[in-house]
């Protein structure tokens, strides 16, 4: 029995401790640093920060982006036979500094370091995150952790995000900043500002951003948008007429889904001589939000967690990219702008027209492919209840899968008056293709690429 119980430690020594390691004989700060609500509470406080800093979509998705790949770098060496590194999978990303060997390392709280120093460097509001993290270590030292496993779990997490940081900063995102802004181009089917700020186009060089997975942000090219025709027999005139009457003619079910897939950032509101605004989730950070959700629902560990968070992360971020791509490209102008100027000039859609060009729909595009990423971690046929609008007044909603909600989100942007038909069903077949193409080629699962290629 003794001789037994000899090798039996001998073993341990040789090969560590999973995940929060100690050999103090406390065991009570594992069990409860390692609670993945400690992730998710993160991830909430990014997002609620993501929107009172008030980002375009596209440049929200680049912010998940970046702390979730280094939560999860972080948190790979706790169990290298089973999760293994993005490094050499995602684009231009180098293996990522492993710990040191034998050492004792708290690899949740060196994944939740990571994730909160990238977040800091992509916001405004770093103070906002700051308290956050002031207070988290606060309840983290009250569990016990030995502050030797304390600090060198920071160290660890601190190497992870410097590394994911440096090369975050190759994307070309800086060098975007500096580029020229979009001219409006003369003719009635290009693209113009709309009501009721005529704000400028958002982010027209977004197709310049590296890619995380995809080949380039051209790879998947949807099909051109149907020809500006005002002509009455047109198919455009067609296309057009069917938001304007839909709009007119809403029923409550289509206004309750149109109204919780909105996900503007920034809705404006006019009265008299003043204005107010509304600040509300990004699209990218609803799907964030529906992640957490299923994550908690399928009772997913920190490990699982921080998986499941950087795959939809990197779905949205290249869905976003092949989006703007099209998007610039096509230039394509919104219903509420032609129908003001032919039709009906006291019409409005029911969804306040984003300031960027039509054609594909993005919350179509990216609810694909976050749903694909999804689908392929949590299975099809995934029911969950949709709580992420709640906090911005609208009631839950219920979905029979990822694909389904995707779906629904699609759609509410024809209820919504914001796209014609096309643009959303061609959004959709846009993010399926970049959704497929992230899970064939993201592996995450030690045995991923055999499994794969069956």
């Amino acid at each position: 029995m003794r001789r037994d119980r000899k090798y039996w430690i001998i073993i341990l020594l040789i090969f560590g401790f999973p995940a929060c390691q100690n050999q103090s004989g406390n065991q009570n700060y594992r069990e409860k640093i390692q609670n993945p609500a400690f992730y998710h509470q993160t991830v909430k406080k990014l997002t609620d920060v993501i929107v009172h800093d008030i980002f375009s979509p596209p440049v929200a998705s680049r912010i998940y982006a970046y702390p979730a790949i280094a939560a999860y770098e972080a948190m790979v060496p706790s169990q290298p036979d089973k999760f293994v590194s993005l490094s050499g999978q995602l684009k231009g990303l180098k293996p990522v500094p492993q710990p040191q060997q034998g050492s004792e390392i708290c690899y949740e709280l060196a994944s939740l370091r990571a994730f909160i120093t990238l977040a800091k460097t992509k916001v405004y509001s770093e103070e906002k995150i700051q308290a956050y993290e002031d207070n988290l270590y606060k309840e983290v030292k009250g569990f016990g952790l030995p502050q030797g496993i304390f600090q060198r779990s920071l160290d660890y997490g601190d190497q992870v995000a410097q590394h994911i940081l440096a090369w975050s900063e190759e994307d070309n995102y800086k060098q975007t900043r500096s580029f020229p802004k979009y001219t409006i181009q003369e003719g009635n089917a290009f693209w113009q500002p709309t009501p009721p700020d005529y704000m400028e186009g958002i982010e027209p060089h977004w197709n310049k951003i590296r890619p995380m997975v995809l080949d380039s942000a051209n790879q998947f090219l949807p099909e051109p948008p149907t020809e500006f025709d005002l002509d009455t027999t047109s198919k455009f005139f067609d296309e057009l007429m069917e938001v304007y009457e839909i709009g007119k003619g809403l029923d409550g079910e289509q206004e309750a889904i149109a109204k919780f897939w909105d996900c503007n950032p920034y809705v404006s509101h006019h009265r008299g001589h003043a204005m107010f605004a509304v600040k509300k989730i990004t699209p990218g950070g609803h799907w964030v939000g529906i992640t957490g959700i299923a994550a908690r629902q399928a009772s997913l560990d920190f490990m699982q967690t921080t998986e499941a968070y950087a795959q939809v992360s990197i779905a949205l971020m290249d869905a976003f990219i092949s989006c703007w791509d099209e998007k610039w490209r096509s230039i394509l102008v919104r219903p509420e702008t032609v129908i003001n100027q032919h039709i009906d000039e006291e019409w409005t859609p029911l969804l306040q027209t984003p300031p960027f060009p039509e054609y594909t729909s993005g919350h179509s595009v990216i609810s694909r492919a976050a749903a694909v990423a999804l689908t392929d971690l949590l299975g099809d046929n995934f029911a969950f209840k949709d709580t992420v609008e709640v906090e911005y007044g609208l009631p839950a909603r219920d979905y029979p899968s990822f694909l389904k909600a995707s779906e629904e989100a699609a759609i509410s942007r024809l209820y919504g008056g914001i796209h014609y038909r096309k643009a959303c069903e061609e959004g959709v077949s846009q993010g399926q293709k970049v959704g497929d193409l992230i899970v064939k080629r993201l592996n995450t699962r030690a045995g991923d690429l055999a499994r794969k290629e069956e």
